[in-house]
């Protein structure tokens, strides 16, 4: 897999998921693939599942204890 085509999945699945790049980060430093991502979007029938980016911050808080925060300027 080429950089590219990586990058182009990760973009994929920031827009997909609706995360923005603190998301991001936290997936990559708990390993997660842009793949597992996309499979993680809770379907209409299925509202008892997190949406994707309260997934990643709950997964990332009880591995870290502390969730990742960026400051835009």
């Amino acid at each position: 897999m080429t950089k590219k085509t990586k990058n182009s999945d990760w973009a994929e699945a920031k827009k997909r998921c609706r995360l923005n790049q603190a998301d991001i980060q936290m997936a990559k430093e708990m390993g997660m693939t842009p793949k597992s991502l996309l499979k993680n979007i809770p379907a209409p029938n299925q509202q008892w599942k997190a949406p994707v980016r309260e997934w990643i911050r709950e997964l990332y808080e009880s591995k870290f204890g502390k969730v990742l925060q960026f400051r835009m300027c």
